[in-house]
C-alpha cells in the first residue's frame, strides 16, 4: 500500500515547520521560513510555475508508487477540494481511469472557520487500485471489509424492544432517540417483513399464529412451514397489521459495513506536527487493504502518522521527507510510542500468518429459519489482545541519501575518473601529514563543481561577513575567485579589526545547492588546501547543510594536526530562493556553526550505584555539552549551551560505519514527552529518576565496546544533525 499526504497546491508561497518543538506556523512570516535545501528545492519544483510545477511534483511520486506496488497494491492519495479534480484527472492518467476505487470524503474540521461562500468541512482520499481490472468484483485488489457499530438510535425502524420478561414493548420517541430508560437486559430489534424479493413457490401457503390464520404475502414466505414453524417455536415472529413480520435482534448483526464519508475523523490526535493527519483515517485505509506483515511506504512522512500506524498494526513499513524536522519528529514519536499486544493467529510464524481477530455472528432468516449456525463477519480492526504483555517500536533504521545525482561506474571512467587510495586516517604532527593521492576526477562528476550562483556568494561574503556568537564578526578586505582549485572557490583575507589584530588568508569551499555537503569534498578541499602557498590560515567549509560524516571530519581536522583552522558557516536559504525569497529583518547570510561539544570520562564504581557491568572494565559517561563555536576575536574555540538540543544518541562501540544508538535523551521533551510518555503508557514500575535522567545531556554509565570508539549523534531543534566520535 501507498500513502500519500502532498501539499495540497493552493498557497504556493507557504511555509513549512521549522523547527520540532513549535506548531503554530504562519504563512508569510520571515521565521517560518524553512532553512533546509532540500526543502527550498521542494519549494522551487512544486511552486516556480504554480499549478504546473505542482502536477508534475506529484505525477512523479504517483509513477513511482504504480511502480512500486504489488498487483494486489492500492494507492491514497490525500487532498483538498481546491484541486481534487485535477488530482483525479492525474491519477487516471497514471493508475488508469478503469482502477478508480473511492473517493472518501472525510470530516476535518470540528466546526467552520470561516468563508465568504459555504464552507467545506472535510477533505478527500482519492483511492486507486494497481489492478482492479475493469468488470471483475475485486479480481486482484486486496480488499478486506470493514464494519463499524450498528447505530440505531432515532431510527424509526428500530422501535421495539423485548423486556426482561420477555415481553414486546415499543419505545417511545425520547427512548427510540436516546436508548435511555430501556429497562436493564432488554433486547432492541426490528420487524422485517418474512416476503422475499421474488416469487418463491415454496412459500405459498397459510401459517396458523396464535390462533390466527395467516395468508402469504405476495411473493409467499421467504421460508417453507418447518421453517416457519421454527420461528413461532424461537418468538421470532411478531404481527404488523395483518401480515406476519420476524423479529431481527440488533445483537444478531450488530455491526454495519463502513461506507463514507468518514464523519468519526475530526483533529489530529497528539498533535506533534503542523499539518497532521488523525491516526484512524490511515489505519481504516491500512486495514482496507493490507495484512500484516505487508510493506506500507508513505514518500511523505511528515511527522511519521503512516509509520506510526503500520507498526500499531503490525505492517512493515519505508516513509521519507525532505525535511529534518519532520523526520526528527517521526523518530521521537516512534521511540516514545507503545502498542497493544496482538495475539497471533500462529506464533511460531511470526506477524505474517495474521492476528487472531473478533468476530460477530450475522444472523439471517434463513439462518434461524433452518437452525443453521450463523454466518460471522471479521473484525479487522479489532485483534484479540494479550494483556499481559505491552509492545513498544520494532528497530528501524535511518538512512540519507546525500547526493541527489548519481552517475555509473561506466559513466565515471568515460569521464577519466580514476578511484585514488587513500590511507587510513592517522594523526601527525602538524604539517607533517602525508599528501594524499589526487581526486583524479572531473568536479562535476562527484558534485556540482562551481556553480553559476557562487559569484553572487563571493559578493554576498565580502558584504556581509560571517557572524560569529554572540554578535562578533569575520569581515573580509577581498574576496575573490581562487584559480587553479576545484574543491576550493574563495580566497579571502580578513580585515585587521585592531592594530595588534594582524590580516589571515582565508580559502573558502562552498557545498553543493541543494544537498548536503559531503566527506568527499572535505577531503579534497583539504589535500588542495594543504598544497597552496602562502598557506592559509583558515578553511571555511559554507554550505547549506552538512552531512553529519563530512561535519565529524572538519570536527577532527583540529588546528594541532593540521596547522590551519577549519571552520563550517551556514549559509542562509534566502541565497538559493531568488523570486521566492522573503523580506526578512536580518539580511545575515552566513554563520559559524558550532559543533557538538562532548566530554567522555571515567567514573568509580561507587558512581555506578544500580549498574551491573559484564564484567570488570572501567565504566564510562558522555556528557554533552552544547556546542563549540569559533571565537572570532581571540581565534579560539568555545564552548555554548544545550538549550536547542532536542535529542542525541550515544552509540558505546562505532564501528566507523553505522551509528548503533544505545542511549537516547530527548533534553526539549516535556515532562509527558519521550521516555516519560513511554513510562507512563507501559503502567510498570519504571525506575522515575532514570526517565528523568534522559531528558538530560549526561549518559548512564557504559562500558567500551571492541572498537574502543564512542560516537555521538547531536539533533538540534530544526532538525540538524552532527556527529561527534571520540576515540579511547
Amino acid at each position: 500500500m501507498v500513502y500519500i499526504d502532498p501539499p495540497y497546491g493552493i498557497r504556493y508561497g507557504s511555509n513549512f515547520q521549522p523547527f520540532v518543538n513549535r506548531r503554530d506556523v504562519k504563512d508569510g512570516k520571515d521565521e517560518d521560513l524553512t532553512q533546509e535545501p532540500e526543502m527550498v528545492r521542494a519549494f522551487r519544483d512544486t511552486w516556480e510555475l504554480g499549478i504546473h510545477s505542482y502536477l508534475t511534483y506529484l505525477r512523479d511520486r504517483l509513477l513511482l508508487a504504480r511502480d512500486l506496488l504489488h498487483e494486489s497494491g492500492s494507492c491514497f492519495v490525500q487532498i483538498s477540494d481546491e484541486n481534487l479534480h485535477l488530482l483525479r484527472s492525474v491519477l487516471d492518467e497514471v493508475f488508469g481511469f478503469d482502477n478508480f476505487v473511492a473517493l472518501i470524503p472525510f470530516r476535518k474540521k470540528l466546526m467552520p472557520f470561516g468563508t465568504i461562500y459555504i464552507e467545506q468541512m472535510s477533505d478527500f482520499i482519492l483511492w486507486y487500485g494497481k489492478s482492479k481490472k475493469s468488470g471483475e468484483s475485486r479480481s486482484s485488489l486486496k480488499y478486506r471489509e470493514m464494519f463499524v457499530p450498528k447505530d440505531v438510535r432515532g431510527d424509526t425502524d428500530w422501535v421495539w424492544f423485548l423486556d426482561p420478561d420477555g415481553k414486546p414493548r415499543k419505545m417511545s420517541s425520547y427512548q427510540n432517540a436516546t436508548h435511555m430508560d430501556i429497562p436493564a437486559g432488554s433486547k432492541i430489534y426490528r420487524l422485517k417483513s418474512l416476503e422475499p424479493s421474488g416469487p418463491m413457490e415454496s412459500g405459498m401457503f397459510d401459517f396458523t399464529f396464535e390462533g390466527k390464520d395467516y395468508p402469504p404475502p405476495k411473493n409467499g414466505y421467504g421460508t417453507d412451514p418447518n421453517g416457519m414453524e421454527t420461528l413461532a417455536r424461537l418468538k421470532r415472529l411478531q404481527v404488523k397489521g395483518n401480515l406476519l413480520n420476524y423479529r431481527l435482534f440488533l445483537d444478531d448483526y450488530p455491526v454495519m459495513a463502513l461506507t463514507s464519508p468518514w464523519n468519526d475523523t475530526v483533529g489530529a490526535d497528539e498533535k506533534r506536527y503542523v499539518v497532521q493527519t488523525n491516526t484512524t483515517v490511515i489505519a481504516r485505509c491500512l486495514l482496507l487493504t493490507t495484512d500484516p506483515g505487508d510493506l506500507v511506504f508513505d514518500p511523505t512522512c511528515g511527522s511519521g502518522t503512516t509509520a506510526f500506524v503500520a507498526e500499531q498494526w503490525g505492517r512493515r513499513w519505508i516513509t521519507c521527507d525532505t525535511s529534518r524536522v519532520a523526520t526528527t519528529l517521526a523518530k521521537q514519536r516512534l521511540m516514545g510510542a507503545t502498542f497493544d499486544y496482538y495475539k497471533l493467529a500462529h506464533p511460531n510464524e511470526g506477524v505474517g500468518s495474521s492476528f487472531e481477530y473478533k468476530k460477530v455472528p450475522h444472523v439471517t432468516l434463513k439462518s434461524i429459519a433452518n437452525n443453521e449456525p450463523p454466518g460471522e463477519e471479521t473484525l479487522y480492526d479489532q485483534p484479540l489482545i494479550d494483556n499481559s504483555r505491552a509492545r513498544v517500536s520494532g528497530p528501524f533504521t535511518v538512512e540519507a541519501v546525500p547526493a541527489p545525482n548519481v552517475k555509473s561506474i561506466d559513466d565515471l571512467r568515460s569521464a577519466g575518473f580514476q578511484p585514488a587510495i587513500v590511507p587510513e586516517k592517522q594523526e601527525y604532527p602538524a604539517g607533517k601529514m602525508p599528501a594524499l593521492p589526487a581526486l583524479q576526477a572531473d568536479a562535476s562528476i562527484a558534485r556540482s563543481g562551481p556553480t553559476l550562483r557562487q559569484s553572487d556568494w563571493r559578493d554576498e561574503l565580502l558584504k556581509t561577513g560571517i557572524r560569529g556568537k554572540g554578535g562578533q564578526m569575520i569581515n573580509f578586505s577581498r574576496v575573490e575567485p581562487l584559480g587553479g582549485t576545484r574543491w576550493l572557490h574563495a580566497d579571502a583575507e580578513t580585515k585587521a579589526e585592531t592594530r595588534n589584530q594582524k590580516a589571515e588568508r582565508v580559502v573558502i569551499s562552498f557545498g553543493p545547492d541543494y544537498a548536503p555537503l559531503t566527506n568527499i569534498q572535505v577531503e579534497a578541499a583539504w589535500a588542495e588546501a594543504r598544497t597552496l602557498y602562502p598557506k592559509p590560515e583558515i578553511l571555511v567549509f559554507a554550505a547549506f547543510q552538512f552531512d553529519p560524516e563530512a561535519a565529524k571530519d572538519i570536527d577532527e581536522l583540529t588546528k594541532e594536526k593540521t596547522g590551519m583552522t577549519f571552520l563550517t558557516a551556514q549559509m542562509n536559504a534566502d541565497l538559493l530562493t531568488d523570486d521566492l525569497k522573503k523580506k526578512r529583518s536580518s539580511n545575515q547570510s552566513f554563520w559559524l556553526v558550532g559543533r557538538p561539544d562532548v566530554d567522555i570520562r571515567r567514573v568509580p564504581p561507587a558512581r555506578s550505584a544500580g549498574f551491573q557491568p559484564a564484567s570488570s572494565s572501567p565504566l564510562y559517561i558522555a556528557e554533552v555539552r552544547g556546542f563549540d563555536y569559533y571565537n572570532t576575536r581571540t581565534g579560539s574555540i568555545e564552548s555554548g549551551d544545550t538549550s536547542k538540543i532536542a535529542m542525541w544518541l550515544l552509540d558505546i562501540d562505532y564501528d566507523g560505519r553505522s551509528l548503533y544508538p544505545r542511549q537516547v535523551f530527548f533534553p526539549l521533551a516535556d515532562e509527558d514527552e519521550g521516555w516519560a510518555k513511554l513510562a507512563r503508557n507501559l503502567k510498570a514500575e519504571i525506575d522515575l529518576e532514570l526517565i528523568e535522567h534522559y531528558r538530560g545531556t549526561v549518559s548512564l554509565p557504559f562500558e567500551l565496546g571492541e572498537h574502543k570508539r564512542v560516537a555521538v549523534k547531536v539533533i538540534d531543534d530544526r532538525g540538524i544533525e552532527s556527529l561527534k566520535v571520540l576515540q579511547l
